[in-house]
């Protein structure tokens, strides 16, 4: 590929810049009301605590800290990771655990290890943005299945597989999905493990959100039922601790870890060490699931605001995703609503979404939104929605 004289590989022809990251450089003007980033809520950070964990880090183990480290990551921390997957439902060893630069590179790392050209991937429709993007640079060949409120449609998982046969792996987020914030119900769950193990493929089990649950009662991930070790679970301390120190997870079986463990090597040796080590001495300190229900309390009561401002404010002539946990609130508007238009006028009233074309991997839906409540306070969601709800009030007038 020849781009401004410079020959470039023929896979930058199929990686974009993320269509999020270009609305968010639009919205970090001060006086817009974002609902576009899936942040979390930065008052939430447990600042004083983690200072307190890097004091004693470095005081303890600061040369070694500083140090290059293992390709695997900092043992206590995986250890911990382990009790967490334990307390969710998965059995696992620190061989079957791999710290990573986020759930991101993770992603990424998937991509790299399992798709050739042309490989076909089972997702959700609509489904992550940045997976998307990961997939298509190794120029791997999106198949979408709806979705309902239950999340994935099985019978339609099913049909796909069949017309499918070659399909490299199912690409799931189980757990109040980014974008639309639904789950998939219990009895789906098993049923994707049957028919993974029916058409032998593997399922990439992508869980960032799965912890932040504030209604409803808990339900065991995908892996919790897989007794084959086809199931490549993924996770982050993104939402649950802070995003800023990058860390994620991979929990699959040994086989697929060192793998993962060779790859990994040659993109970046190791995740920071440091980072590993002041999240490993927070857990040590403090307990991670009090602060998660901190979370949770905040999120729940700016999602009720969200969902309550969708009732008074917004056209009754859609619909919209009601979680019992995460970050998102999805709204499906008339299909000859563009919903890219909407955007555009929300901005001149400064108030911002993300348009919900860019998570449907083909193309296949521009009447679509999607809403992030987690990280503004209830008055700013409030006087966003009422912006957002006077543009649709007008737009879906002219129908």
């Amino acid at each position: 590929m020849f781009i401004n004289g410079k020959k470039f590989a023929e896979r930058t022809g199929l990686v974009k810049s993320s269509e999020i990251r270009e609305i968010l450089i639009v919205t970090e003007r001060p006086e817009i009301i974002s609902f576009a980033g899936g942040l979390p809520a930065p008052e939430l950070f447990p600042v004083e605590a983690i200072k307190n964990a890097c004091n004693i880090v470095l005081n303890e183990e600061g040369m070694a800290s500083l140090q290059y480290s293992t390709t695997e990551g900092y043992i206590p921390l995986r250890e911990a990771i382990c009790k967490r997957m334990e307390y969710i439902g998965i059995n696992s060893t620190i061989e079957n655990i791999l710290i990573t630069s986020g759930s991101q590179q993770a992603i990424d790392l998937t991509g790299r290890l399992f798709i050739n050209e042309g490989d076909t991937i089972i997702c959700e429709s609509p489904t992550y943005l940045a997976a998307i993007n990961a997939f298509k640079s190794y120029n791997a060949k999106f198949v979408e299945v709806a979705m309902d409120n239950d999340g994935m449609i099985i019978e339609e998982l099913e049909k796909t597989l069949q017309e499918h046969p070659n399909t490299k792996f199912i690409y799931t987020i189980p757990d109040f999905q980014n974008p639309t914030g639904r789950t998939l119900k219990l009895e789906r769950r098993k049923k994707m493990i049957e028919l993974a193990t029916q058409y032998d493929v593997l399922i990439v089990e992508d869980n960032p959100y799965g912890a932040v649950r504030f209604a409803g009662e808990a339900l065991p991930p995908v892996k919790h039922f897989d007794t084959e070790g086809r199931v490549i679970y993924i996770s982050t301390f993104s939402k649950i601790f802070t995003p800023g120190l990058r860390l994620g997870w991979i929990c699959a079986d040994k086989s697929f870890i060192d793998k993962y463990v060779a790859f990994k090597q040659s993109a970046d040796l190791h995740t920071d060490s440091f980072a590993q080590r002041i999240t490993s001495k927070y857990m040590e300190l403090y307990d991670l699931e009090e602060h998660i229900n901190k979370i949770k309390a905040v999120y729940k009561e700016r999602c009720t605001a969200m969902l309550s401002c969708i009732e008074e404010f917004f056209p009754k002539n859609l619909s919209y995703s009601m979680p019992e946990g995460g970050l998102f609130i999805w709204i499906e508007l008339p299909e000859s609503v563009d919903s890219r238009k909407i955007f555009a006028e929300c901005l001149e009233n400064n108030v911002a979404f993300v348009p919900g074309a860019p998570f449907f991997p083909n193309g296949t839906k521009n009447n679509a939104l999607r809403l992030n409540y987690s990280n503004m306070p209830k008055d700013k969601i409030i006087e966003g929605m009422k912006r957002i709800g006077e543009v649709l009030h007008r737009e879906l007038e002219k129908m």
